[in-house]
């Protein structure tokens, strides 16, 4: 499973059970590095991409449907951090208030890729790549 995920700078993912941030560069960026491929998300994640109409988007409550080939958008979905072959992480440049984060401690992957970019609102965002 090839995951992306928006972090802080405390790896915080949801605060009261809502994202934290969003950033449509962010969102051009995912949809520019998938390159057509399938973005599975759930009802919740779709509602920030709806307007970039990328047909290639996959809207269901779990992600057992996807191939190797594909991505899957975790806002608020617990994943099995074992099935991660590839996890692409958008790094926020704040700290913010978070009362879920994810474990990045836990997963076996090894940093093989950033990229530093200004986002639309925020200064600094950084794409790690964890394969």
């Amino acid at each position: 499973m090839n995951v992306i995920i928006c972090l802080d700078q405390n790896n915080g993912m949801l605060f009261n059970n809502r994202r934290q941030s969003r950033d449509r560069i962010v969102r051009k960026n995912i949809l520019e590095y998938i390159n057509g491929a399938k973005l599975y998300m759930d009802e919740y994640s779709f509602k920030q991409f709806s307007e970039d109409k990328a047909d290639n988007i996959v809207v269901c409550d779990n992600f057992s449907n996807a191939e190797d080939s594909d991505f899957c958008f975790v806002e608020k979905q617990h994943i099995n951090t074992e099935q991660i072959n590839k996890l692409i992480v958008y790094r926020w440049d704040k700290i913010y208030p978070a009362d879920v984060s994810f474990g990045m401690n836990i997963i076996k992957l090894n940093l093989t890729e950033t990229l530093e970019f200004q986002g639309y609102s925020h200064e600094k965002i950084v794409r790690e790549i964890y394969e």
